[in-house]
């Protein structure tokens, strides 16, 4: 289907027109409920309703236009979390030149990850911006809890920008007989690390008992934890048209990336736990900050990246 000069794919077309379809009826269903009977509830799911259009228009620009505007779009959500993180952290002034350089990283490497300069991409921030950043701490001659910025700055830049921009390397991943494109793999990934954080809580309700990780994150059960990732991997081999994967491969991706997404969950919630935050920032009514929102596909994206070239890239 051509829409705006752009040839997109059957497959896109037929799940985003799903996406949009539910969230239209559950709009309405909320709103005429809103109206006959206000509750608290019901406007608090009208707020998070509202929230989920705009994620799905912005998942829709990624996966069906330009690799450009996906490319662009997919920057600034980092840029966005990237701020999150550094500004509910402790830093010390004399660390605002190694923050600058960390904001100025991410356009790099989103120009890295655009062009395919693959093995740039892959040491650009690992290397190069794990070497600069202390170097530029040492040279501000302040060694107060320098120790604290040479570790925090290069996690906070690796979780909200390397880990996210292997997204973009999706775009100029050669596989062959994917009809769906990237945008179809894109589709796949947010789908099962969406679906797979409702899959938990869910059979975690229902049927979880015995918390764990207590500690961190007392809402995850062992019952919700097994019974996401086992719907995850169906789900995954459900999805395997969006990709050209076989089944199997399909079933095994679902597998890891609901193994994956819980640990990112888990590490997000962790460093939220310790600074005594329950979410990272307001921006999005009902769902807290773009963090909130990016902890599980932090570490399912480069995961998934990995393990399709590892299956079937050429």
């Amino acid at each position: 289907m051509n829409i705006l000069g752009y040839q997109v794919p059957k497959e896109l077309v037929v799940v985003m027109s799903i996406v949009f379809g539910v969230l239209t009826v559950c709009s309405v269903i909320f709103r005429i409920l809103a109206k006959r009977k206000p509750s608290k509830m019901l406007t608090e799911l009208i707020v998070r309703t509202n929230s989920w259009w705009f994620i799905a228009i912005g998942v829709a620009a990624v996966v069906i236009g330009p690799a450009i505007l996906g490319t662009i779009l997919v920057g600034y959500v980092s840029f966005v979390a990237l701020r999150e993180m550094l500004s509910i952290s402790r830093f010390r002034e004399a660390d605002r030149s190694a923050l600058f350089a960390s904001y100025f990283a991410i356009p790099i490497q989103y120009y890295l990850a655009y062009k395919g300069y693959y093995e740039q991409f892959l040491y650009f921030i690992p290397l190069i911006m794990f070497i600069g950043i202390p170097v530029i701490l040492v040279l501000t001659g302040k060694t107060k809890r320098i120790g604290v910025s040479m570790s925090l700055i290069p996690t906070m830049l690796m979780l909200t920008t390397y880990m996210l921009s292997h997204l973009i390397l999706l775009f100029s991943l050669n596989v062959p007989d994917n009809s769906a494109g990237a945008g179809g793999l894109i589709i796949f990934l947010i789908m099962c690390t969406s679906f797979n954080d409702v899959f938990q809580f869910t059979w975690g309700k229902l049927m979880g008992q015995k918390k764990i990780l207590p500690n961190v994150s007392p809402n995850k059960t062992w019952a919700g934890f097994l019974g996401g990732i086992l719907t995850t991997s169906i789900l995954g081999y459900c999805l395997q048209g969006l990709t050209p994967l076989t089944g199997q491969q399909a079933l095994i991706c679902g597998f890891i990336l609901g193994v994956m997404g819980f640990l990112g969950d888990s590490i997000i919630s962790a460093i939220k736990r310790d600074l005594q935050l329950k979410d990272t920032d307001d921006l999005i009514p009902g769902h807290g900050g773009a963090m909130d929102r990016l902890d599980s596909i932090i570490l399912t994206t480069p995961v998934f990246y990995h393990m399709l070239r590892f299956f079937i890239a050429q």
